[in-house]
């Protein structure tokens, strides 16, 4: 699937379904840009990171301990639906997950390949007239 003028692409693996579910599914990709497929594949190191932004938030509340690791736990869970191809509502009927979709279509999805052109590119920026001018053994002058 190719979306927003070339700009981004997507490729998904699934069995089941239709041609329309797999054009869906590679739609919804480009639109929410999940991390992973299921919470158990996104990084250890990004649930670390929204765990301790939810107890530093949840901290402040002033609540007791006990209902603070709720408050963590609930903000993790939440993050990990967003996150998660499987956990986040379906772009086009935002009342199921697209894991439930995928359970009524009777289909499952292996893996998911996002591609962003630009992205991951580091752009050097640099004074042509500077680079002219140590090229030609002249200094600038400040």
């Amino acid at each position: 699937y190719v979306h927003g003028g070339a700009k981004i692409a997507t490729l998904v693996d699934y069995s089941g379904g239709d041609e329309q579910l797999g054009r869906d599914l590679a739609m919804q990709v480009a639109a929410t840009r999940p991390v992973a497929l299921s919470a158990a594949e996104v990084p250890q190191e990004l649930v670390r990171k929204e765990r301790d932004i939810a107890a530093a938030k949840a901290a402040e509340s002033g609540k007791p301990a006990n209902i603070v690791e709720k408050m963590v736990d609930g903000a993790v869970q939440k993050y990990l639906k967003e996150v998660t191809l499987l956990g986040q509502p379906f772009v086009k009927d935002d009342k199921q997950t697209v894991q439930a979709l995928l359970k009524a279509k009777g289909a499952r999805v292996s893996k998911f390949v996002l591609f962003v052109v630009g992205e991951g590119i580091e752009k050097k920026s640099s004074d042509f007239a500077a680079e002219v001018m140590a090229q030609a053994g002249m200094a600038a002058k400040a």
